[in-house]
């Protein structure tokens, strides 16, 4: 029986079309009555193509089910039966992408890839080991292992943008594993205009997904037989009362756990510190486990028991992580707080600005529930206000004098314009701002100066008020804090920068100095810390310890948030072993 063109659908299996087997339908575009352009996949996955015309429909047909007749070419055969025995290899040798790569694993590494997740059918997995434990290794052993034992075809990794070219380049130089970036021109130069159904090994930015509607659709049209996303804990949900709020990240998060056989999730910090947040991260997971818990919180019990995740999840500290040997990796680190007071005036400034926050926070919520995105924009302002209050009098001040005299422009134009006297809106947003930028903020997507930039704009004129009259209020309990700010500046008098002054004073960090006592510490997470420091222990001799003090000033990943009498912290690391010379140094904060 001849087939005819609208007999050709997606999905439809054909033999005929080439010369050495079966093909499955991607597309059919007609060109008319009596041609078309037919897209395939043949059976190891390749893409092609051909225009076809009637005629070459009756040397098509749906493949038939054969009694074993024996007549095969026995070099195929042979062929065929090799191809078995390398698919079967890790049989013989378990660790046979190891021996196939271009790297020198650690024990943890080995353990995370055969212990934990090859023994998972299907994979579903969070690894949330801390930074530098190698999860791209880890990862891209695991992506080999199954591909040699024939489980894994499609692979997709959704990273930050910041991140994408060095997996690929990292992929191809230990692994061998040739994955192409996901690009608008992929988008144009595919075939069928999805290239998530026609390319087999995709990178692709976790936001160029995640903000589009359109890309979004694409990954819903495609299936996927292991899909990897690292800095995971992107892809977050919140609770708000009794609602969880699905973030755009989120929502990708949900698309891809639909259309993928393995799943493998990367983080270094799977928890923000809200149990109800991570159980809605851990539904990515298997929400089956998870979501019920969710839900039993939602209810009110508060005091529900958080469930086992150890069979879906794997954290391992920098300090616990060692060689073959049995050598630690990194340096063990020690933290201890050293507390202050802050000054009189400086307690007043604090008050102040955190009073003026707190009640624009309170109008942002209201704004954002009210359904005013505009609400955004503001809280975003004023967090970007706490984080300069934390870093210095003098940054501060600068921020609240810009503040004030950007507002203060906003009111005397609006009076200009308001000739009737009646109250006339704000603009919305500030040139050059858009709440998108805003909304599930991605600080990888942005170097300091531009994410600088960006807050500096912001800060200057974002604001909830909305009339002439509301403007010149704010503006003169704006013009109060800047005369405060100038105060504390003028007087030189900054008890954090003090106190890390006489710190360095102390001789602890002199070659020798004892680590053993307080006053020696670990990352500083103060909240007076727009100060963080670390300290790495270098080894200069067999028993000699060498401390390096980091100080890091107001890093903007840690939004910290200044409070009265709060501590400054400080990070001592160093090697255990004396026996071993050389020199090791870690950044942390």
């Amino acid at each position: 029986m001849t087939l005819a063109f609208d007999g050709l659908v997606a999905g439809m299996r054909l033999e005929g079309v080439v010369a050495d087997g079966h093909v499955t339908v991607v597309a059919v575009e007609m060109h008319g009555p009596s041609s078309a352009t037919l897209t395939y996949r043949t059976g190891d996955g390749r893409l092609g193509d051909r225009i076809i015309g009637a005629t070459d429909l009756e040397g098509f047909g749906e493949p038939k089910q054969r009694r074993w007749s024996f007549d095969a070419d026995g070099e195929l055969f042979k062929l065929a039966a090799e191809a078995q025995r390398l698919q079967q290899a890790h049989l013989a040798d378990p660790f046979a992408a190891v021996d196939t790569s271009n790297i020198e694993p650690y024990p943890h590494q080995i353990d995370a890839v055969y212990n934990r997740m090859l023994e998972l059918r299907p994979l579903r997995f969070v690894l949330a080991d801390d930074p530098g434990a190698g999860k791209t290794i880890m990862s891209g052993l695991l992506i080999r292992e199954l591909m040699l034992r024939g489980d894994v075809v499609r692979c997709l990794i959704v990273a930050p943008g910041s991140l994408v070219e060095q997996w690929q380049d990292e992929l191809w130089e230990k692994f061998g594993l040739s994955f192409e970036l996901m690009s608008r021109g992929a988008v144009e130069d595919s075939r069928t205009g999805n290239p998530f159904v026609e390319k087999n090994l995709l990178i692709a930015r976790l936001d160029q997904l995640s903000r589009s509607e359109d890309m979004l659709e694409r990954v819903k049209g495609s299936q996927w037989d292991l899909v990897i996303v690292d800095e995971a804990h992107k892809m977050s949900a919140n609770r708000y009362g009794g609602e969880l709020r699905r973030t755009k990240r989120f929502i990708l998060g949900e698309a891809l756990r639909e259309r993928t056989r393995h799943l493998l999730l990367l983080t270094a910090t799977p928890h923000n510190g809200k149990d109800d947040d991570f159980l809605a991260f851990m539904t990515l997971v298997d929400p089956d486990m998870f979501e019920g818990q969710l839900r039993k919180r939602g209810a009110g019990d508060e005091r529900a028991a958080m469930p086992d995740t150890s069979e879906v999840m794997r954290r391992i500290v920098k300090e616990n992580l060692r060689t073959f040997e049995g050598r630690r990796l990194f340096p063990q680190r020690h933290a201890h707080s050293l507390n202050y007071e802050l000054s009189a005036p400086e307690a007043v400034l604090y008050e102040a600005v955190t009073n003026y926050v707190r009640t624009g926070m309170n109008r942002a919520l209201r704004m954002q529930e009210g359904g005013d995105r505009r609400g955004i924009m503001v809280g975003f302002a004023l967090a970007g206000l706490q984080r300069r209050l934390a870093s210095s009098p003098a940054a501060i001040y600068h921020s609240l004098r810009r503040r004030r005299d950007r507002l203060g422009e906003q009111e005397s134009e609006l009076r200009r314009l308001a000739s009737s006297g009646d109250p006339v809106p704000v603009v919305d947003l500030p040139r050059g701002v858009r709440i998108a930028d805003l909304e599930d903020l991605d600080f990888d997507d942005y170097n300091d100066d531009e994410f600088e930039e960006l807050e500096d704009r912001v800060i200057d004129a974002a604001t909830a008020s909305v009339t002439a009259d509301e403007l010149a209020a704010e503006v003169a309990e704006l013009e109060a804090l800047v005369e405060l700010a100038d105060g504390v500046r003028s007087s030189r008098e900054d008890t954090k920068w003090v106190q890390l002054r006489d710190l360095l004073r102390t001789g602890r960090f002199e070659v020798g100095a004892d680590f053993s006592g307080s006053g020696t510490g670990g990352v500083s997470r103060g909240v007076s810390g727009a100060v963080s420091g670390a300290v790495s222990g270098a080894v200069s001799g067999a028993d000699e310890t060498v401390p390096k003090l980091i100080v890091f000033s107001e890093h903007k990943k840690r939004s910290p948030i200044w409070r009265k009498g709060s501590p400054l912290s400080w990070a001592v690391l160093r090697r255990l072993s004396s026996s071993t010379a050389g020199s090791s140094a870690m950044t942390a904060g």
